[in-house]
């Protein structure tokens, strides 16, 4: 039973892992784009979740919604003033450009918020669980962040697949030459799926500032998750994006199970091992 709640746990933690990858992969997906600041964003949207609801006191749910707002706008400003100028054949540049804007809001963060770990109190949704079995409990916020990754994960796949704003989407990744051709403004079109990427780096940002403690230098390592979710799902596919986090997930309960010191070490190795197997991942893009 140990070591079945150990993969239940594992389970429900491939949720935030999937949020933390699936702006990422909507971002690779559509244009090809490798954001190296893809983990300070979240990291930002966390520090912002804080500062307005234990810093200025707003009601939570107020909170969400500014956080998201501001997300989103910021993400489609970035993409049509700055972004949209280094995209190209050649990824060099972007990943320049995203390193140093990671660099910049590190150090911003560090300013602002001082080298101190946050966290950000949920009350009775830290500690509430529906108890399973004398042994296995399935707490409230791991259940609330696997049911979020779904909806959101869901609801890009609809919107891709269902909406013309996704087959314009879809257009402009097969084809993004073509589509002025047939009156489509790629600079928009581009700046519109950052904006849906920074509205899930938002909703994962928020997870973040509940779940654990984080510091100005807390982005890298969501980076690295969110790539190894990525990858492990493979390139472009959302839902493979959540089997991806979830396989993660499970290898970090599990080596913790066998030891405290082998949880993140166990996610790497099976992502290693995983990307020697299926270099393209379990589910890549047709």
């Amino acid at each position: 039973m140990v070591w079945i709640n150990a993969i239940l746990q594992g389970v429900l933690l491939g949720g935030l892992y999937a949020l933390f990858a699936a702006g990422l992969s909507l971002m690779f997906g559509v244009m090809r784009f490798i954001n190296i600041a893809h983990g300070d964003f979240i990291v930002t949207a966390a520090y912002m979740m804080v500062a307005l609801v234990a810093g200025l006191a707003l009601h939570p749910v107020v909170a969400i919604v500014l956080v998201l707002l501001a997300l989103m706008t910021a993400g489609y400003l970035n993409q049509r003033i700055l972004l949209n100028r280094v995209l190209g054949k050649d990824i060099l540049p972007p990943i320049l450009v995203t390193f140093g804007m990671s660099i910049i809001i590190q150090n911003a963060l560090l300013e602002i918020f001082s080298a101190d770990s946050q966290r950000l109190g949920a009350g009775w949704l830290e500690t509430g669980s529906i108890k399973l079995s004398d042994t296995i409990a399935i707490g409230w916020l791991p259940l609330l962040m696997f049911g979020a990754a779904v909806a959101v994960i869901g609801g890009l796949q609809l919107v891709f697949y269902k909406s013309p704003l996704g087959r314009m989407l879809r257009a402009t990744s097969d084809d993004p030459e073509i589509v002025p051709l047939m009156g489509g403004n790629n600079a928009h079109i581009f700046a519109i799926a950052t904006a849906l990427a920074s509205l899930v780096v938002g909703v994962a940002g928020i997870f973040l500032a509940v779940k654990t403690n984080f510091d100005p230098s807390a982005g890298p390592a969501r980076l690295l998750f969110a790539f190894e979710a990525v990858i492990i799902g493979g390139l472009g596919s959302l839902w493979g994006t959540l089997i991806g986090g979830i396989v993660l997930g499970v290898a970090q309960t599990v080596g913790a199970q066998i030891d405290a010191g082998y949880q993140i070490l166990a996610g790497h190795l099976v992502f290693l091992a995983l990307l020697v197997v299926r270099p393209r991942g379990l589910f890549p893009k047709a």
